[in-house]
């Protein structure tokens, strides 16, 4: 139902302001919410699990490891891109209308904290496994354990998605027509650019490039193919991730899906250690819940900001 609502000062034509018609609506919203919450998780655990599957296991009769971990990025990138390029053709509104969508360029300054981000998460698992684990067992499964600089890694990652998801909010907010296949296709589109660029171009370019090389990680998957449908798997679960987090951005904000993703992360390290079988120390349990409980009370500030915030309105 729509009701007018006089303009201060006597101006200009009174404004409409949408008044919730009843509770179908927010029936509605939170079937959608739920949805995008089972999405979220059971397409993130599932890739936690295929993530860390990867950084572990040896491939191959000579049994070798699959050291480049930070092609998984641009991996996902790729197929997340073509996934949102086929979704918009498919099935956004309005054709190829750009108006009031954000432009491609928008997405190039946020992409590269959304690129980096991951990478540091990626790459930590070859310092800690997913769950942080200390217990000697899952020690001997990594190539060079060094617990302080895989937690620092971590913490960059949670620093990095937390700019990320407040950026992508204030693209939608500024852009409200942008729909979620948008956002995933710009995000993706810088992403790829940016990995190509230090996986394919920078290793021809500097002989001694310390980072990762692209052409060394497509020869491992070429000798080695079972890994290659691993990698597959890991982006499919990544470009349904994507479509779930982004759809929440553009319905609910990045605040929700900020708590969406804080406690999916929780649940995949209770779900990482169980399937290991290496269950966490009480300690280990007492720096998650430290760790967790922080996130949860930056996010609970952040909601109260913005109720407090929308009464001004």
């Amino acid at each position: 139902m729509v009701t007018a609502r006089k303009g201060r000062g006597g101006g200009g034509p009174p404004r409409p302001r949408v008044v919730d018609g009843g509770g179908g609506s927010m029936v509605s919203r939170v079937a959608v919410l739920a949805f995008c919450v089972a999405g979220i998780w059971s397409a993130y655990i599932t890739q936690g699990v295929l993530q860390e599957t990867l950084s572990t296991k040896r491939f191959g009769p000579e049994a070798r490891r699959f050291d480049h971990l930070a092609f998984l990025n641009f991996a996902q990138n790729v197929v997340c891109f073509v996934w949102s390029f086929i979704m918009i053709k498919l099935w956004s509104s309005g054709g190829s209308s750009s108006a009031g969508r954000a432009p491609l360029r928008k997405y190039w300054g946020v992409s590269i904290t959304n690129t980096v981000g991951p990478a540091m998460g990626i790459e930590a698992l070859k310092f800690i496994s997913y769950p942080a684990q200390t217990s000697s067992k899952t020690i001997k499964k990594l190539a060079n354990p060094n617990a302080p600089l895989g937690y620092t890694l971590c913490f960059l990652n949670l620093a990095f998605d937390g700019y990320t998801n407040s950026t992508q909010d204030l693209i939608k907010s500024r852009y409200p027509k942008t729909n979620p296949w948008d956002i995933m296709l710009g995000m993706n589109l810088w992403g790829t650019i940016y990995n190509a660029v230090i996986m394919f171009v920078a290793p021809l370019l500097f002989s001694n490039w310390p980072y990762a090389n692209g052409f060394e990680a497509v020869r491992f998957c070429q000798e080695n193919p079972e890994v290659a449908w691993d990698i597959l798997l890991f982006c499919l679960c990544g470009a349904v991730g994507q479509n779930f987090i982004f759809l929440t951005i553009s319905r609910f904000g990045s605040l929700t899906n900020t708590t969406i993703t804080t406690t999916r992360k929780f649940m995949s390290i209770v779900i990482s250690s169980v399937i290991s079988g290496n269950p966490l120390s009480l300690k280990q349990w007492g720096s998650v819940v430290m760790v967790f409980s922080g996130l949860s009370l930056q996010i609970f500030l952040k909601w109260k900001r913005k109720k407090v915030r929308d009464h001004k309105e």
